[in-house]
């Protein structure tokens, strides 16, 4: 909240709310999506996009009724036909669950949320030696990064990726995703949801 408010009060158009479920860095204070996004929803007076755990329809209505004004999906789209990665990549993100990603950085708060695999799991096992970041630097080297999307080795480097790879079941274009999310989004707030208002009306 901290970082929003300071980004608002600094003249920003609008912001993006990540929370602790998402790829890449989520922050010190592990504050998940559902407390953080209507946090902010409440004291934001710019648009706010909700970022980390969404890659379906439900996430995206869940997203707009705790107050977001839309949603921002890294893991999802990274895991669409027209996403550059490697298919190596896109096929582990549709086998991985909400299990599989490690927290790195934790020891230097700098925490970051990346896909499980031998390269994480040494540096986790390294901090907790008590190194220095000088000391895993190679390991966690951008260059090795690349390897991972552009070459398929899934554990050439570290590459992020969210909680949410545990509810991707497949690899659309683009276009399709949309489209599914939309109708889907729309079938949730028109059926479920409506459906329900209507039965506690019923129970009064």
């Amino acid at each position: 909240m901290r970082h929003a408010l300071k980004a608002e009060k600094l003249g920003v158009d609008a912001v993006s709310i990540d929370g602790f479920e998402c790829a890449g860095h989520p922050g010190e204070d592990d504050v998940p999506g559902l407390v953080l996004i209507p946090a902010a929803a409440a004291r934001l007076t710019i648009p706010m996009l909700a970022s980390g755990g969404i890659a379906d329809a439900r996430g995206l209505v869940a997203a707009l009724a705790l107050g977001a004004d839309g949603a921002n999906m890294g893991t999802r789209f990274m895991c669409t036909a027209e996403s550059p990665v490697a298919d190596q990549v896109k096929q582990q993100i549709v086998a991985n669950s909400e299990l599989d990603t490690t927290l790195i950085f934790r020891t230097l708060h700098n925490t970051a949320r990346v896909a499980a695999n031998a390269v994480s799991a040494e540096v986790v096992a390294r901090e907790a030696e008590g190194v220095e970041f000088s000391d895993i630097q190679h390991l966690v080297a951008g260059a090795r990064g690349r390897k991972v999307f552009e070459d398929g080795d899934l554990d050439a480097g570290i590459w992020s990726a969210g909680q949410c790879q545990g509810l991707i079941d497949d690899v659309l274009t683009a276009a399709e995703l949309v489209d599914r999310m939309m109708a889907e989004a729309e079938s949730i707030i028109t059926d479920r949801l409506a459906g329900m208002v209507a039965a506690a009306e019923t129970v009064r």
